[in-house]
């Protein structure tokens, strides 16, 4: 798997560094080594290095690979520099304190909902022209989507979709699934995942 290398307008500085310094501290918390991580997550200590040293983005499948591989979910990689108000927290995510996930290719995952996260999981996904989870996979649960612009393609096992602004999707987790934006500009998605093992 070749990494992406961040671009330098893709994500602030805190944004850029945050990712591989947990995926790092987690991994030596779990007294792991560069080569057990990548033998649970298949995918080779290289790229776990370059990751852990923000020298590259991961695409969707290798996080989740990650991730389960160091028993948590994605949303435990969810960075964000703002401030909830104690009056907010657990309850209201404003605008401007959303965390956020930035993955090769340019696609950039933000949490709606909450945390601790309850049943379910919000996010607002942004894929830039021709960004694709090339690599299928799957995780228990659910979820729906709704294309808030763009167009968007979509893979449920042999099931093969082209979306537009306005329409909207359902599948189990459980099935193979990949996506992407065929388009010539962002598409925008809402995503809704119960329970949120991603």
């Amino acid at each position: 798997m070749s990494p992406s290398l961040p671009s330098p307008n893709a994500a602030t500085p805190a944004e850029s560094q945050f990712l591989g310094t947990r995926i790092r501290a987690l991994r030596k918390r779990r007294g792991m080594t560069l080569s057990e991580l990548a033998e649970q997550s298949n995918l080779t200590a290289g790229y776990i290095s370059q990751l852990e040293r923000n020298l590259a983005y991961p695409s969707i499948p290798a996080l989740f690979n990650i991730a389960r591989s160091l028993g948590v979910t994605i949303q435990w990689f969810f960075a964000s520099e703002a401030n909830t108000t104690e009056a907010d927290k657990g309850y209201v995510v404003r605008r401007n304190s959303r965390m956020s996930l930035h993955y090769e290719d340019g696609i950039i995952d933000e949490l709606l909902s909450p945390q601790p996260s309850r049943q379910l999981e919000i996010l607002h996904s942004r894929f830039p022209p021709g960004a694709y989870s090339e690599e299928s996979y799957s995780h228990e649960g659910e979820e729906a989507g709704y294309i808030l612009s763009g167009e968007f393609e979509l893979w449920v096992g042999d099931k093969h979709f082209l979306l537009q602004e306005g329409d909207s999707f359902s599948f189990s987790s459980q099935e193979p699934h990949r996506y992407g934006n065929p388009g010539d500009r962002d598409t925008l998605v809402l995503w809704v995942i119960t329970p949120p093992t991603f």
